[in-house]
């Protein structure tokens, strides 16, 4: 017995198709035989609608990949621009959300450590 969509949808169709080629013999199924036709029809509609939305889904995502992208250059461009405008140590940079240059930290000279004294006996 089929459990995937695809394949309940294609043992449908076989279904309505024995059916049909036997309605002589099996006349009391016509009734459930069309309702099982439309049901089918309505499925298959909605299995390309869906799979339209899901290109579709697809497609958007990949053009939000491409604006993010530009949108993310474009936007390090501008701060390069406001910080050659500004200069990088000026505090107007921080409106802009940029850390102005403050000189590195140097660290402390730390004292060597002698060697310890050799043990006299």
């Amino acid at each position: 017995m089929e459990t995937t969509d695809n394949g309940i949808l294609s043992d449908w169709q076989h279904l309505l198709d024995m059916v049909a080629a036997n309605a002589a013999d099996l006349p009391y199924l016509e009734a459930p035989r069309i309702r099982l036709g439309t049901q089918l029809t309505q499925a298959l509609e909605i299995q390309e609608e869906k799979a339209a939305l899901t290109a579709s889904g697809q497609e958007k995502a990949k053009q939000l990949r491409v604006l993010m992208t530009e949108g993310q250059r474009l936007a390090t461009a501008m701060r390069m621009m406001i910080k050659a405008h500004y200069g990088i140590r000026s505090e107007k940079l921080a409106e802009f959300g940029l850390r102005p240059f403050q000189g590195r930290n140097r660290k402390a000279a730390q004292p060597t450590q002698a060697a310890p004294a050799a043990i006299e006996d």
